[in-house]
């Protein structure tokens, strides 16, 4: 209704005024914001210049607390009544808390960073705040289950910018540079279309149209002046229209006119704008066929969605994205480890944080520890999906100010945590959360007598734990909620992980047991350390030192090569299946430019100097020692000074579990150095493998090919490398194995029969894509980064491997977490028993049902998300449609009502009206919403439902 004016038999130009401005990248959030890069509108242009058909696009950044209700501390609403905003001279797209990367973002916290803005967007500007476009014109690549999301929030269509140069040029030739995205091959269509638009500056404008007080391209100068050039800027113009149209199939083309924190100081590019827009179109009295006017993403759209045209059907994704023969952007899949960790980390006790506000109503928020907030993580990890954030592209002081953004969420979710394990338990113990646990410290641990330990389990069904606790005693008893025994063992905390934490703590073993909490909840042990004459203490064992040449539980077997300690096949028991399995530690040595091309390996920018990788360890013979007791078998395995891993099965686990330890990476040579766990078998794979799509779908890979174009190959390892965000497998016709990880990391399989997994890098040249920097990172001892993390291996069959892989997935990504406390503490409530086992489901959800959210939403009100985990076809069993029944799965609260919502849970379901578009394989239409019954909700495969439930609290809370 508020889009301008077109001409049919014209080519139509929508200039669309817009700004970019990060959520931090050169400078951190705090100092954009106090310091500049703010977008202005000021006085009578605010929304697009004086021309009252002028427009504006902004893609928000959050608001700075609540010092400011808009987009930024200017007043970008400082205009003559009407809004701008319901007018339609000022567009909101994306409309997320940030604009999030989509590599190495997981699809948990890249759905609640864009619920999150668009719920802000809502209610500050009503519905007209509501974005209608997705707008990724910044992000390095593009994924399939992020176009999924934009489509099943609601999103009439996507706008990307970075596309690969080889992609682009044969679009550009094939005039499909717009196109449909069907972005999941498990829900029907049209469930996950979503129409996509390559812009054709990446985001920036025509060359010598910039305008902005940071561009230097000159002024329309249209006054009697001897510098007038409205002549040849027209005719430049009109040349630069003519060219790009024969790329677009319609008689609309768009044109991004702006770039990073443009508009300052908006008035010189509407003054200009509106000098082209007037001499352009006054070219049309001398024949010309070319109509320029200001336009939003959404009228633009809008008039491709009029054109009635049908589109070439799109079903990849956009990685690996490059910009030039051997500038791949994949080294950012892996850029700073350890900040990759620390936000799924971050992000998993969010979701731990939101359900126990969930569960124990206002009495998580108003409790004995103080007020607890759950905002303050929850925004913190909506920053942290940031295209400049999680990928580690942004400048070192900037990534400080992530983490303590984060850490000041997780300081406040702690206390509401602490609040709400309180009222559910019925005990205010003097809880105590030891952050550093991966480097066994932990000061309670270290020196009491005696201690409870409360695992709580975030997932709707329940688990088997190992907790590793580090103590200074020779023998502990467990016992478990009922208080009956739990088996336990004290084993030497190894030297790794006493070089790792330096002086942080004085612990000298580690005590291990085998800990279960039910679904959606937690279970309290007592721990009690023994005398050296207490019958329960078993006897003293001397340690393995022996070469370990294999190691087992009930499920898995692992054979390691005696002469060389490396290990060297994998056997799964239970189907009688083995597999010879050689893995190793490598480095890259980085590029800094040859005569090929002056690219360097940098932040972005995955570049080896060659094709063929350097063993870390100098020797052959990787020095080994096994630990070995009833709960657990390990082989501690030294590559290097800097380089070490432990083999780990855990009593009862199928998987093998591979904790690395890498750093410091050693530079003083001059090389810098990218470092890959690679796992080389007998498969026969015809160079392929497969990724995950942000954690949730399964994309298969090639090497040396897409599918969309034919590859010029000028990168073999760099340009083969894809984000891996949860796992990376190979298989043949029979076998598959899987490496699961905890962060995002880059991954590929260079050879068949290979796969590996970049873990950690460490550079000493910028790559020149902005950030100014090398990618040095060094620890707080100034020395460069220690980082350690697992990769759980997985080997099955073909027709099995998902049923495992999708489980063990998300019990990485929602881990069960542990609270530590003294013991002994006084009721919660005069005459409340004290609870030491808890479950908030009534009965555990389907293995192939997964809690994705729960978590508050308005008074009486909480949010809900349920999704299938399991793609159609993976799994006999996990890939069939279930049923839930709403109404009584939770024994926490009972719900009163249910509303279905889209899944921003911004609007209803039943609201969401898209454009349909009609792909050149046919046509799909959308299906009818169901009446909703809550007490048979049936998810089919890959499906999210969300639903907002007015619930009210079985115990006052």
């Amino acid at each position: 209704q508020s889009c301008p004016a077109t001409h049919p038999d014209l080519l139509n130009v929508h200039l669309v005024p817009h700004t970019h401005d990060d959520v931090g990248w050169l400078k951190t959030v705090e100092q954009y914001f106090y310091g500049g890069g703010c977008p202005c509108h000021r006085g009578e242009r605010g929304g697009g210049g004086a021309d009252p058909q002028g427009r504006a696009v902004t893609s928000p950044r959050p608001p700075r607390g609540q010092r400011d209700s808009g987009c930024c501390r200017c007043e970008v609403l400082r205009v003559p009544e009407p809004s701008p905003v319901p007018a339609g001279r000022l567009e909101f797209v994306g409309g997320g808390w940030c604009m999030s990367d989509e590599a190495a973002a997981h699809y948990s916290p890249a759905i609640e960073q864009l619920a999150l803005g668009r719920r802000f967007l809502r209610r500050e500007f009503g519905a007209c705040g509501t974005p209608r476009v997705a707008w990724q014109i910044d992000p390095f690549g593009h994924s399939r289950q992020l176009a999924a999301v934009f489509a099943q929030m609601g999103y009439d269509g996507l706008f990307v910018g970075r596309v690969d140069h080889q992609d682009k040029a044969a679009r550009e030739q094939l005039r499909e540079m717009e196109l449909l995205w069907r972005a999941s091959g498990s829900l029907p269509p049209p469930a996950a279309d979503i129409f996509t638009g390559i812009l054709p500056n990446v985001y920036n404008p025509p060359s010598g149209f910039c305008w902005d007080q940071l561009c230097s391209d000159p002024p329309v100068v249209d006054e009697d002046s001897e510098e007038n050039n409205v002549d040849s800027i027209v005719s430049t113009f009109l040349q630069i229209a003519a060219s790009q149209a024969e790329h677009y199939r319609t008689n609309h083309i768009i044109m991004t006119m702006g770039s990073d924190f443009h508009y300052e100081n908006a008035n010189l590019w509407f003054k200009n704008m509106d000098k082209l827009i007037a001499h352009v179109n006054a070219r049309q009295a001398n024949g010309s066929r070319v109509h320029v006017l200001y336009s939003t993403p959404s009228c633009y759209l809008w008039e491709l969605h009029r054109a009635n045209l049908s589109w070439s059907l799109k079903t990849d994704d956009f990685f690996p994205y490059a910009d030039g023969p051997h500038q791949f952007w994949t080294g950012y899949f892996t850029s700073r480890p350890a900040f990759k960790r620390y936000e799924r980390l971050s992000n998993n006790f969010l979701q731990i944080c939101s359900q126990l506000e969930a569960l124990a109503g206002s009495a998580a928020r108003e409790g004995p520890y103080g007020p607890g907030n759950s905002s303050v993580l929850r925004e913190a990890v909506a920053v942290s999906q940031h295209h400049d954030a999680v990928t580690g592209t942004e400048k070192q002081h900037v990534a400080n100010d992530y983490a303590r953004q984060l850490a000041a969420g997780w300081e406040s979710c702690q206390l509401l945590v602490a609040n709400a394990l309180a009222g559910l338990s019925g005990s205010k113990e003097n809880f105590v959360f030891c952050n550093a646990l991966n480097v066994s410290v932990c000061p309670l641990t270290e020196s009491a007598g005696r201690f409870t330990v409360i695992l709580y389990n975030p997932l709707g069904r329940h688990v088997s734990w190992p907790i590793r606790l580090p103590v200074n005693g020779a023998s502990y008893a467990v016992t478990d909620p009922q208080g009956q025994p739990v088996p336990s063992e004290v084993v030497p905390i190894s030297n790794f992980t006493r070089r790792l934490r330096g002086d942080g703590g004085s612990a000298t073993q580690e005590l291990l047991f085998q800990a279960s909490a039910p679904a959606l909840g937690f279970s309290t042990f007592t721990v009690s350390r023994l005398s050296r004459g207490d019958p329960r203490a078993p006897p003293a064992r001397i340690p393995v030192l022996s070469k370990p040449q294999e190691i087992q539980n009930e499920h898995v077997r692992v054979l390691f090569d005696p002469l060389t300690g490396h290990l060297k096949e994998i056997q799964n028991l239970d189907k009688s299946i083995s597999l010879p399995v050689f893995q190793s530690f490598y480095w890259y040595n980085a590029s800094i430019g040859n005569d090929e091309s002056p690219q360097a390996s940098g932040a972005y920018i995955f570049r080896p100097n060659k094709s063929e990788p350097i063993p870390v360890s100098d020797s052959k013979r990787v020095p080994t020692y096994l630990v070995k007791n009833a709960l657990v078998q390990e082989v501690h395995q030294n590559f290097s000074s800097w380089c070490s891993q432990v083999v780990r099965l855990h009593a009862g686990q199928p998987y093998v579990e591979l904790e690395w330890t890498v750093g410091p990476i050693p530079v003083a040579d001059g090389w810098g150095k990218e470092i890959i766990s690679r796992f080389e078998t007998t498969l026969q794979t015809d160079a392929r493998f497969y990724t995950d799509s942000n954690g949730r779908q399964i994309l298969e890979r090639r090497r040396d090919y897409r599918p969309t174009w034919n590859l010029s190959q000028t990168e073999p390892v760099a340009g083969n490398y894809y984000p891996v965000n949860s796992r990376i497998f190979i298989k043949d016709k029979k076998f598959q194995l899987t490496v699961l990880t905890d962060r995002s990391q880059g991954g590929s399989s260079i050879f068949d029969g290979s796969l590996e997994l970049m873990v950690h890098r460490r550079l000493l040249y910028d790559d020149n894509r902005g950030v100014g920097e090398p990618l040095v990172e060094l620890a707080a001892d100034k020395r460069g980064l220690v980082v350690r993390g697992r990769h759980l291996v997985l080997l099955d069959t073909v027709e099995s491997a998902a049923d495992q892989h999708r489980l063990l997935a998300q019990e990485l990504f929602m881990a069960p977490y542990v609270v530590l406390a003294p013991g002994g503490g006084p009721s919660y409530r005069r005459g409340q028993p004290n609870l030491r086992q808890f479950s908030a489901l009534r009965r555990e959800l389907p293995p192939n049902v997964h809690l994705l959210t729960l978590a508050p939403w308005d008074a009486g009100t909480l949010l809900l998300r349920l999704e299938h985990q399991f793609e159609r076809g993976e799994s006999a069993n996990g890939s069939q449609p279930v049923t839930v029944d709403l109404l009584n799965l939770f024994s926490a609260f009972t719900i009163t009502s249910v509303q279905e919502m889209s899944l921003a849970a911004d609007l209803p379901l039943g609201a969401i009206s898209r454009l349909v578009w009609t792909p050149a394989t046919g046509p799909a239409w959308p299906r009818p919403v169901p009446k909703l019954d809550p007490s048979r909700v049936t998810l089919q495969p890959m499906e999210i439902r969300t639903f907002l439930a007015a619930v009210q609290y079985e115990v006052p809370g």
